[in-house]
């Protein structure tokens, strides 16, 4: 085992315990103290929208970590100094509590930094392994997933009853303790790590292949593709005017959303013109990555789902009666955003549980759990928990005093979908892509994440609107309600067309072939 290895986990663990020890009490705190100056009936949608604008922030920023690492820095580097940056960020968190502006600089720091890294401890992990020692990787590997789980459950625990106890500035601190820990953990092991450098550019890469595809001009034939392109370049600049209206971050992650769509299925139109100018594996990388995209488009409506059980499920639970509890004659009452640490410790339960019983059932029936199966699984588990997500609210509107362990059930199910779509959807990515697209396929898997919460920014911003307020109130359902069926709805369609999809997918198989060892 190398030995720098637990300088890796050690970083991992506390790292993900201050992130999600601030992320899970973001929300609580944005309605109970930060925004009483707005009006009490329009405080929940702003507290949902700076939650997921914050969100886009932390899976956007990973294309410029990414970047920064594989052009200039190198991952140790950029690990190093995007973590000063986070530890920044908590510190303004703690420092400005009842500052608006200085809070929202916090927000932004931390989105900046934890997204700026998140593309690279991973990859970091696998750079200190070689032909010598890859069999220990695996091993290394769960140990690394365990240690996410294990930190985002402690937080999930401990830091709302912080902010209960002991205030903002407490429970925000500690997380800033925990990242600067992380920090100087990482740097401890500088000495030891394998530092791989940066890559020369690539002439072959993604980008330069889709380019070549679109400017290559045939003669006799005109450039459908440079068209369409051109088609989404103009929404785009139509979208980023509309900022005034619909707000900047919804009109840049649209203008983000057109530009990706319309230059994809221009590139696709003239992707042969690229052969000659790139090898023939290149050209087939960019049709493998373009294909892949289109199942990334179709799992953004989950991310919609999950990432709101951070917000449209507190705010459910703040509303809800909290009994006492007692374990080992130890009795509490759950607070709301304690019911998050129902996630991790599921998904240390359902893995194994998956692998051991419901993927041999399935193939005892005859269905074999490829990933794409798994995938569209999961998307309409992720919509059946809101459905009943959506009855709580309903039950709730009719006057009656709900228990929060009843989301303990759309806790599961969304757990489960999370579980056979987010550890899926990278392995299917990895076995579509070839290994020179590898990379950008992993920056893609982050913006899937980044558009899923702009869909909700967008419906929350609907919302607001007097004619879909119009629609709500005849249909006879409360917002939260209503909001709650509609995002079911719509993971329910995109199942159905995912499945659609995934039965003319033809899968093919890029990972490496075995290495002879002497």
């Amino acid at each position: 085992m190398p030995r720098q290895i637990p300088y890796i986990i050690a970083n991992e663990g506390c790292e993900r315990f201050s992130f999600y020890g601030m992320r899970n009490i973001l929300t609580p705190f944005l309605l109970s103290t930060l925004l009483l100056f707005i009006p009490i009936g329009d405080r929940t949608a702003e507290a949902k929208h700076i939650f997921h604008t914050f969100v886009i922030g932390v899976y956007f920023f990973p294309l410029l970590g990414g970047w920064i690492a594989d052009r200039y820095w190198g991952k140790y580097k950029t690990v190093f100094w995007f973590s000063l940056i986070y530890v920044a960020g908590h510190a303004c968190l703690a420092i400005f509590e009842h500052n608006l502006e200085g809070f929202y600089l916090g927000l932004a720091l931390i989105a900046f930094g934890s997204g700026g890294i998140k593309p690279l401890v991973v990859a970091f992990v696998g750079d200190q392994f070689d032909q010598t020692n890859k069999n220990r990787a695996k091993l290394v590997f769960d140990a690394f997933y365990w240690i996410i789980n294990f930190g985002s459950f402690f937080a999930s625990l401990l830091m709302p009853v912080l902010l209960r106890d002991y205030g903002p500035s407490v429970a925000f601190g500690i997380p800033g303790l925990l990242m600067a820990i992380a920090t100087v953990v990482f740097w401890l092991g500088r000495h030891k790590y394998v530092h791989v450098p940066p890559a020369a550019p690539n002439p072959d890469a993604f980008s330069s292949v889709a380019r070549t595809a679109l400017l290559a001009h045939t003669p006799g034939q005109s450039r459908p593709g440079l068209w369409v392109a051109g088609a989404g370049a103009v929404a785009a600049l139509i979208s980023l005017g509309l900022t005034p209206s619909i707000g900047f971050v919804i009109a840049a992650c649209t203008a983000l959303v057109l530009v990706l769509v319309f230059g994809g299925v221009g590139v696709s139109m003239q992707l042969e013109r690229a052969r000659g100018v790139h090898t023939d594996a290149a050209v087939e990388g960019v049709r493998a990555v373009l294909r892949i995209l289109i199942v990334f488009a179709m799992i953004t409506p989950f991310w919609s789902l999950f990432d709101q059980k951070a917000s449209t499920w507190i705010v459910q639970a703040n509303a809800m009666d909290s009994p006492l509890l007692s374990i080992f004659g130890w009795e509490f009452t759950l607070l709301p955003a304690q019911m998050q640490a129902v996630n991790p410790i599921l998904v240390m339960l359902l893995i194994p549980l998956n692998n051991i019983l419901l993927f041999p059932l399935m193939r005892a029936i005859g269905i074999t759990p490829t990933p794409l199966r798994r995938m569209g699984l999961g998307i309409a588990l992720s919509a059946s928990s809101w459905v009943v997500i959506g009855m709580i609210q309903l039950w709730m509107d009719g006057g009656d005093h709900v228990s929060i362990l009843w989301q303990l059930l759309p806790y599961a199910l969304l757990t489960l979908g999370e579980v056979l779509v987010s550890a899926t959807g990278l392995e299917f990515a990895y076995s579509q892509a070839p290994a020179s697209m590898k990379g950008i396929i992993l920056s893609f898997w982050y913006l899937a994440v980044t558009v899923g919460n702009l869909w909700v920014l967008i419906v929350n911003s609907a919302v607001k609107n007097d004619v879909v307020g119009g629609w709500i109130a005849h249909s006879g359902l409360s917002p939260i309600a209503f909001q709650m069926f509609f995002f079911a709805a719509f993971a329910a369609v995109v199942t159905a067309i995912f499945a659609l999809y995934a039965t003319r997918y033809k899968m093919v198989d890029n990972y490496r072939s075995a290495t002879s060892q002497p």
